[in-house]
């Protein structure tokens, strides 16, 4: 049973309500969870609102604060085997990606955020009249993380490990689709020495359920959101009515540009790994790939052997590149673009897989026009579409003609190339000759489509906080 977390210990939903989790690789539930209503969601506004009015948390110095942090990495490490295998058996994950990757980088994230808080500086402002007027950085209050399912563990730590080493208390809500996690992290967050109501976690649905219950509340005071664009303006909506600051990472239909200078080895590989790293569940995923004409055909064939040559599989056999999607919802929807794919359209591998799992196999798709719904439409799933172009204005207009904006990436070995096309492209991230390089000082987000404000570092920092001027009389 996976409980919801509340003021420091594990609860059953108060009506006694559960539901499944399924397994995408069996197709079969694996656990029941704890499906809150309103009375858990009060209660962990309750005790997230207690922790922070009245608790020490917000209270204690960053040293002391960034110990605990600390202290839940090392056991997110120490539990690294529990925490892949909820992953992997609720969202079908492969197990050696989790072991090497999403664990690994959620403790990465609570090192990183509890030594950035104590180190970042603050601002002082000279005065002409004499006056001295600095800035301070003071925790927001309660933070409401809505977590996806694609990366939940590192994601929901993404979220809430500045939250906390800013001082903030947090109530997590992981996706439906992806409980497990969330739960174990709360509770070694509580074997860290984290005081009880500053993490809590709320397991359930969206509408009519505990992320509607959470983002209507009036006690709260930051929403951050990680998910589809279509939520994310359900959810800004919300905010809005309570005036409450809203951080929205939102979907993605990333344009991967290769030049003819490109060294094409490299970004082969790394064109790969940005559509098919997790099923090509991956906002960031480069699943528009435009290729310069002279290069083109060498380009495709060298991409169709890379794809083909990934292994589909078990989760838990560590072999396995590509598992299957996330879910049976999810499932239909990418294999519902195959059947809408438009006329001149052909696919040189991949598709749905034929035995009756919820695998789609690494697709690649040329000859599909840019207004095409495969085009226009994220996918997310493992499905790339090819088009060649001839200049780099016409790359870069290719590139832009979308709503989205959460990234990019260029392969060229023209070093004033790269800076010019970087600069043109309406993206949050722009990855040149490599894919999901991350520095977390680096603004996170995106534009249009993609989201609202911009994570890490003192990005982070801003959102998370309120700054406050204090202005001396000399």
């Amino acid at each position: 049973m996976i409980t919801n977390w509340i003021d420091g210990k594990p609860c059953d939903a108060e009506s006694g309500e559960t539901f499944e989790t399924i397994n995408p690789w069996t197709q079969l539930a694996h656990d029941t969870v704890a499906l809150s209503g309103r009375a858990d969601v009060e209660a962990a506004v309750d005790a997230a609102r207690r922790a922070f009015d009245d608790g020490p948390w917000p209270r204690m110095g960053f040293g002391e604060r960034g110990a605990i942090l600390h202290r839940l990495a090392d056991l997110i490490e120490a539990n690294a085997n529990e925490l892949a295998s909820a992953d992997s058996h609720d969202m079908g994950k492969p197990i050696s990606a989790m072991l090497t990757k999403d664990v690994p980088r959620a403790a990465q994230n609570f090192r990183f955020f509890a030594d950035h808080a104590r180190m970042a500086a603050s601002e002082v402002y000279p005065s002409d009249t004499g006056h001295h007027a600095y800035a301070r950085f003071e925790a927001a209050g309660v933070v409401v993380a809505i977590a996806p399912w694609n990366f939940p563990l590192m994601l929901e730590s993404w979220k809430i490990a500045p939250a906390l080493a800013w001082g903030n208390t947090v109530i997590l809500k992981p996706a439906e689709d992806t409980p497990g996690s969330a739960t174990i992290m709360a509770r070694l967050a509580t074997e860290a020495g984290m005081p009880d109501g500053v993490l809590n976690v709320v397991h359930g649905f969206g509408p009519d359920s505990a992320g509607e219950f959470l983002t209507s509340s009036d006690r709260i005071d930051r929403l951050t959101f990680t998910g589809e664009s279509t939520t994310g303006r359900i959810i800004a909506a919300a905010g809005a009515q309570q005036l409450i600051p809203v951080s929205l990472e939102l979907g993605g239909k990333g344009a991967n540009i290769v030049f003819s200078d490109a060294d094409l080895d490299e970004a082969v590989k790394w064109s790969n790994t940005a559509i098919f790293t997790n099923a090509g569940q991956v906002c960031l995923a480069g699943s528009r790939l435009f290729v310069q004409r002279d290069i083109y055909d060498d380009f495709v064939e060298r991409f169709v052997a890379s794809a083909e040559a990934l292994t589909v599989g078990a989760p838990d056999d560590p072999n396995t590149d590509v598992g299957p999607l996330a879910s049976k919802e999810h499932f239909t929807k990418v294999a519902g673009f195959f059947s809408d794919l438009p006329d001149g359209a052909t696919v040189h591998c991949g598709g749905v897989a034929s035995d009756g799992s919820w695998v789609v196999k690494p697709t690649v798709i040329t000859g599909a026009d840019a207004d095409a719904r495969i085009c226009r439409e994220e996918v997310f799933g493992p499905v790339v579409t090819i088009q060649p172009f001839d200049t780099e204005e016409e790359a870069v207009a290719m590139a832009n003609g979308t709503k989205y904006g959460l990234n990019a990436m260029l392969f060229t070995e023209n070093l004033r190339r790269a800076h010019r096309v970087a600069a043109n492209l309406r993206a949050g991230t722009v990855w040149v000759n490599c894919f999901f390089v991350r520095d977390l000082r680096a603004p996170f987000g995106g534009v249009g489509w993609s989201g609202v404000g911009r994570e890490g570092g003192n990005f982070s920092r801003e959102f998370f906080t309120e700054p406050k001027a204090v202005v001396m009389h000399p």
